[in-house]
C-alpha cells in the first residue's frame, strides 16, 4: 500500500521501531506491546492517518474529546506525553513537529501494512503478535523495580509464585511487567488468564485452556490441559485469584506438582497455601517519613510522590512540585498507605482542587467514589468498586468484624479487637478467626513490636467498613464498647500523675490514636459523656508524658466543662486542673485563665490534704510569677513551696524546693544566695539523670543547671559556666522532651554569643527553631527570632538584627511574657543607637525601667542602666551628666549582686567616655580595678575589649 493512500479500518503502520494497529487500538515497539492512554492514542492515530499534514488544535481536540470543550493545555500535555511514549528527539528520532499558530504536524515516514511481525507459541510455530498473550504493560513504572526483579528470579528458580496484597497495590500491573520481561526467556510463551470475569471455579481450567490454544474435548478438561501442557515450557498468569480461591488452589498445585516446564504466576488478596507455592507480599510504595523540613526534591525520591505527582500532572495539574506543598502530599501519600490505586485517583483530582484542596477533602466518604481511568478494570475505576469487589467475597462473619475493627484508629490488638464485639453475636473466638481471614486476605495487615502482635486495617479501607458500620446502625454501640476498652485500659495502667516521668511510656504511646477518637465520639452530641469525663482523667497523665499538651488542654477543657457537682471537689477535678494549667501555660500563653487552673488545684490540694500535687502547682505558680516578671513574688512562692516540702520529708520534695528558691534570688540579683541554693540541691540529689518531676513540663535539676551556668557567668566564672551549660545541654538531650530542650538551649546562646562563640550559638538556636516549630512552642519560636537577631548585630548585622529584635519583642508584649524581655532590649536598643535611632532606643529601655515594670533591681538591672548610659552619650545632644550616673549606677548594682561579667561590660563603656573627656587615668584605674579581679575567660568577647582599651589607656 503506498504512502498516499488512505488507509483502512484494518491497516497496521509502520515507522520507526513501532507498529500501530488502529482497530485493535494497540501500539508495540519492537514487537512489545507500550501502554497509551486512550486520548493519546486517539491523537496519534490521527496524526499518523494523515502523516505529512498540519492538523489544527480544533480538529484534534474534536478527535480525542468529541462533543466536549476543554482548554487547549489539555492538548499540549496530551502531546507532550505522547511525544515520550515515542521518545520523540532521542536519538535524532523526530516524529511530532509542533508547527507555530497553525497546529501539529506527523514528520516520519509512515509505511501501511496489512500483517505484524510473527513471534512463536508453544509448539513452536508462527503466532501473531496481536495475539492476546498479554497486557499491555505501563512504559515506567514506578517503585516496584526490586519487586518485578525479585519475581522474576523467584519464578524461574521456584516456578510458582503468588503475589498477594490488598486491593490497589498494582498486583496485576506489577505481574504484567513481570511477565513481559521472561518473554524472551519462555521464548514468547507466556498467556495471561484474567480470572475477574468468572463466575464460577469449575470455568476455570475452560479459562486456561482457551488463553493457551488447547480445545478441551472431554469431560474433564483439567486433566486435558495438563496433558497438553506436559511437555511445553510455558509462563501462565492467573490474574485474580481471590473470588476462586479453591479452584485457583486445585489447578496450581495439579499443573505445577504433574509438569515439569510449567511456571505459574498469580495474583490474589490472599495466598492460594498450597503446595509449592512461594508467595511475594507485595508492599506498599514508600511514602517520605513525617516532618515539617520536607523539601520537594526529597519528597519526590519517594515513589509514592513521584507517583502522585505524575498522575497529578496527567489530570491536569500544571505546576511542579512546591517545598510549600512537599508535606501536604507526603501526608496524603501516608494516608493513602502508599496504595498505588488509591494515590492515582486522589492526585487525579489535583488538577480540579489544587493540593491544599485535595487534601482538605482527603478523608470524607466521597473521595471513595472518585473516578479513576475509564480504561481501568470496572472494579478499580473507583476505590469504592474496589472494595465492594473484597467485602463481598467475605462471609457474614468476617463481613460484621471488619465493619467493627473500622472504629480502630491506626493499630489495635488482638484483644481491643475482641472488646469492640462484646455482648454480640460473635464471640472472642469468632472475632480471632475472623481477623485471621482478613489478614489472608490482606484486608487488615499486622506489625509486630516487643514480641506482640499488632493489627492494622489500611485507611482506605477503614473509611469504607466505617461507612459500612454506620448503615448497619451499629456505630455507636461499637463506639461505646471501644471507648470503654481505651478506659479501662489506662485505668488498669494506673499511670501516676505525680510519677509519669520516671515510667516508659512508650508501651502506651500506639494507643493514643484511638483514646482521641473515642474521647471524640464520648464528647459529641450527647454519646457517653460520663466514660468521657472518666476516659479524660486517666488519659491526662498520658498525654502530659508524651508532651501532647494541646490534646491534653483540648480534653481537660471538655472534661471540666463537663463535671457534675458530684464530681466537683474530687480528686478527679485536681488531676484536671493540673492538666489544664501546665498544657494552657505552654499551648496558650499565661494568661488569667491559667493563674485561676492553678489556684483552683491548690485549694482542691489543700483541702484533699494532697501535699506532693500542692508542692507541684506551687512550682506552677511560681514559674507564672517568674514568666510575669513578680520575682519577689515567686520568692515568697519558694519560701512556701520550702515549707510544703518539709512537711513531705522525702529528699526529692526539698531538693525542688532548693532550686526554685536558687531560681528566684537568681532572677532578684542575688547571685550568692542562688549559687548556694542550686549547690545544695545537687548535694542532696543523686548525681544521676533527672528525677525531679514537674507538672508544668520543666525539669528542676535542668533549670538548676541552668541557674547555676547563668549565676557563674555573671560572678565571672566564664569557662565552669561554658562546661555548666554544656552539661545542662547533655542531660536536657538526654532527658529527650522538647521544652526542657528549648529551655536550656536558649540560655546556653546567650552565653555562647557572650563568649563570642558565634558558630556554637547559631547551632543552639537552630535547634530551638525546629522543636518549636514542631511541638508548636510559640515562646520558644519567639526566642529563635531573637536570638538570631541578637546573633546578627553581634556579628554586625546591625539592620537584619534590629528587624527580628523588633518583631520578637513586640511578641513576647503581646503574649504578656514580660520576664523575657530585659534579655534582648539592651542588645536591640543598642543595635538603634549605632543606627542613629535613638528615640527608638530610649522608648525601649524606659518601658522597662518603668516602676511597676522593674519591681525591684534584678539581675538584668545591670544591663539595663548600662544601655541608658550608651544612649545619653551618643543621642544628638548629649547628656553626660546623665550618662555617667547611669553607668556609675550600673556599676554599684552589678558590684552589690557580685556581677563581675556586668561590672566589666559597664565599666568598659564609661572607661572609654573618660578617656574622651581627657581623663585617662581615672578611666585606667577603674577598669584595671574591675579586670584584675577575672581568673578565667580572658578569651571572651568582654575581656578582649577590655584589655585593648586597657593597652590603650596605658
Amino acid at each position: 500500500m503506498g504512502e498516499s493512500q488512505k488507509p483502512a479500518a484494518s491497516n497496521i503502520a509502520f515507522f520507526g521501531p513501532f507498529q500501530l494497529v488502529a482497530a485493535e487500538r494497540l501500539l508495540y515497539r519492537n514487537g512489545e506491546a507500550v501502554a497509551v492512554g486512550s486520548r493519546q492514542l486517539d491523537l496519534l492515530t490521527a496524526l499518523v492517518e494523515r502523516s505529512g499534514e498540519v492538523l489544527s488544535q480544533r480538529e484534534l481536540m474534536q478527535r480525542a474529546w468529541p462533543d466536549l470543550v476543554v482548554e487547549a493545555v489539555n492538548l499540549r500535555v496530551h502531546i507532550g506525553h505522547l511525544r515520550k511514549i515515542l521518545r520523540d528527539g532521542q536519538e535524532g528520532a523526530r516524529y511530532i513537529n509542533n508547527v507555530p499558530g497553525r497546529g501539529y504536524c506527523f514528520v516520519a515516514p509512515v509505511r501501511w501494512t496489512e500483517e505484524l511481525r510473527p513471534i512463536h507459541n508453544v509448539s513452536g510455530g508462527a503466532a501473531p503478535l496481536s495475539a492476546p498473550k498479554l497486557p499491555a504493560r505501563l512504559v515506567r513504572m514506578i517503585g516496584r523495580e526490586e519487586s518485578i526483579a525479585e519475581l522474576k528470579t523467584m519464578l524461574v528458580a521456584g516456578r510458582f509464585v503468588s503475589i498477594v496484597g490488598t486491593g490497589g497495590l498494582g498486583k496485576t500491573t506489577t505481574a504484567v511487567s513481570v511477565a513481559h520481561g521472561l518473554v524472551e526467556h519462555f521464548q514468547g510463551s507466556v498467556y495471561f488468564v484474567d480470572l475477574a470475569p468468572l463466575s464460577e471455579t469449575s470455568l476455570l481450567p475452560v479459562a486456561v485452556a482457551s488463553a493457551v490454544g488447547y480445545r478441551p474435548l472431554s469431560k474433564n478438561p483439567l486433566d486435558g490441559l495438563i496433558a497438553f501442557l506436559s511437555q511445553s515450557r510455558v509462563l501462565l498468569v492467573l490474574d485474580n485469584c481471590e473470588h476462586v480461591i479453591e479452584g485457583a488452589a486445585e489447578l496450581t498445585e495439579r499443573l505445577v506438582g504433574e509438569t515439569k516446564e510449567v511456571h505459574i504466576l498469580t495474583t490474589s488478596r490472599e495466598s492460594l497455601r498450597v503446595e509449592g507455592e512461594n508467595v511475594h507480599l507485595l508492599p506498599p510504595l514508600e511514602s517520605p517519613p513525617d516532618g515539617p523540613a520536607l523539601t520537594a526534591a526529597a519528597a519526590l525520591a519517594s515513589p509514592a510522590v513521584r507517583l502522585f505527582m505524575e498522575r497529578a500532572v496527567v489530570g491536569g495539574y500544571n505546576s511542579t512540585l512546591a517545598d510549600a506543598d512537599a508535606a501536604v502530599v507526603a501526608d496524603m501519600c501516608r494516608r493513602l498507605d502508599g496504595v498505588p490505586l488509591a494515590i492515582e485517583l486522589v492526585a487525579g483530582r489535583v488538577g480540579k482542587y489544587g493540593i491544599q484542596g485535595t487534601a482538605n477533602l482527603l478523608g470524607h466518604r466521597f473521595n471513595l467514589l472518585w473516578q479513576g481511568r475509564r480504561s481501568a478494570m470496572p472494579r478499580h475505576q473507583t476505590l469504592s468498586a474496589m472494595l465492594d469487589w473484597s467485602y463481598n467475597l467475605l462471609c457474614m462473619r468476617d463481613r460484621a468484624v471488619l465493619r467493627s475493627l473500622s472504629i480502630f484508629v491506626g493499630d489495635f490488638t488482638l484483644e481491643a479487637a475482641q472488646a469492640t464485639r462484646e455482648d454480640t453475636v460473635w464471640n472472642p473466638l469468632d472475632v480471632a478467626l475472623a481477623i485471621g481471614s482478613l489478614v489472608d486476605k490482606s484486608l487488615i495487615s499486622t506489625s509486630e513490636a516487643d514480641g506482640a502482635i499488632r493489627y492494622r486495617l489500611l485507611d482506605t479501607t477503614r473509611v469504607y467498613a466505617s461507612g459500612k458500620l454506620a448503615d448497619s446502625g451499629e456505630m455507636d454501640a461499637a463506639a461505646r464498647r471501644h471507648a470503654s476498652y481505651f478506659c479501662n485500659l489506662l485505668k488498669s495502667a494506673a499511670i501516676d500523675v505525680l510519677d509519669f516521668n520516671r515510667r516508659d511510656l512508650s508501651p502506651y504511646r500506639p494507643h493514643i490514636d484511638n483514646v482521641r477518637a473515642a474521647l471524640a465520639w464520648s464528647f459529641s452530641g450527647q454519646k457517653d459523656k460520663v466514660i468521657g469525663v472518666e476516659l479524660a482523667v486517666f488519659a491526662t497523665p498520658l498525654f502530659r508524658g508524651l508532651f501532647l499538651l494541646g490534646d491534653c488542654q483540648h480534653w481537660c477543657e471538655l472534661a471540666l466543662a463537663e463535671f457534675s457537682d458530684l464530681d466537683r471537689g474530687t480528686v478527679n477535678e485536681l488531676i484536671l486542673q493540673e492538666g489544664l494549667a501546665i498544657s494552657a501555660m505552654v499551648t496558650k500563653g499565661y494568661g488569667e485563665e491559667v493563674r485561676t487552673a492553678i489556684e483552683r488545684g491548690l485549694t482542691l490540694a489543700v483541702s484533699l490534704n494532697e501535699s506532693k500535687h500542692q508542692l507541684q502547682l506551687l512550682a506552677g505558680l511560681h514559674l507564672y510569677l517568674v514568666i510575669a516578671a513578680d520575682f519577689r513574688g515567686a520568692l515568697t512562692l519558694a519560701h512556701r513551696s520550702a515549707a510544703v516540702a518539709a512537711s513531705i520529708g522525702d529528699v526529692d520534695s526539698r531538693v525542688m524546693a532548693d532550686w526554685m528558691l536558687g531560681t528566684s534570688h537568681y532572677l532578684l540579683g542575688e547571685l550568692d544566695v542562688a549559687q548556694r541554693y542550686c549547690e545544695t540541691g545537687f548535694k542532696r540529689s543523686p548525681p544521676s539523670a533527672s528525677n525531679f518531676p514537674d507538672f508544668f513540663g520543666y525539669d528542676h535539676r535542668i533549670r538548676a543547671r541552668i541557674v547555676q551556668a547563668r549565676v557563674l557567668w555573671l560572678r565571672g566564672f566564664s569557662d565552669r559556666a561554658v562546661g555548666i551549660a554544656r552539661q545542662a545541654i547533655a542531660e536536657a538531650e538526654l532527658r529527650a522532651d522538647p521544652l526542657n530542650c528549648c529551655d536550656t538551649l536558649v540560655f546556653a546562646a546567650v552565653i555562647f554569643i557572650r563568649r563570642g562563640d558565634f558558630d556554637t550559638a547559631e547551632d543552639c538556636v537552630e535547634q530551638i527553631g525546629v522543636l518549636a516549630e514542631r511541638h508548636g512552642l510559640w515562646l520558644y519560636r519567639t526566642s529563635a527570632i531573637a536570638l538570631k537577631g541578637k546573633l546578627a548585630v553581634a556579628r554586625g548585622r546591625l539592620t537584619e538584627g534590629i528587624t527580628r529584635l523588633r518583631g520578637a519583642l513586640a511578641e513576647f508584649q503581646s503574649e504578656r511574657a514580660f520576664w523575657v524581655l530585659p534579655r534582648y532590649v539592651p542588645v536591640f536598643a543598642a543595635a538603634l543607637v549605632q543606627m542613629g535611632q535613638f528615640e527608638e532606643a530610649a522608648a525601649a529601655v524606659d518601658a522597662m525601667m518603668l516602676p511597676e515594670k522593674q519591681n525591684a533591681d534584678t539581675c538584668e538591672t545591670p544591663e539595663l542602666l548600662r544601655t541608658c548610659g550608651i544612649i545619653w552619650l551618643a543621642q544628638p545632644k548629649p547628656d553626660p551628666v546623665a550618662a555617667e550616673e547611669a553607668l556609675l549606677r550600673s556599676i554599684e548594682v552589678a558590684r552589690s549582686q557580685g556581677a563581675l561579667a556586668l561590672e566589666l561590660r559597664s565599666a568598659t563603656v564609661l572607661a572609654r567616655h573618660w578617656l574622651s573627656k581627657d581623663r585617662k587615668r581615672e578611666a585606667h584605674d577603674l577598669l584595671a580595678t574591675v579586670f584584675n579581679k577575672f581568673t578565667e575567660g580572658f578569651d571572651t568577647t568582654d575581656l578582649k575589649n577590655a584589655r585593648r582599651l586597657l593597652e590603650e589607656l596605658r
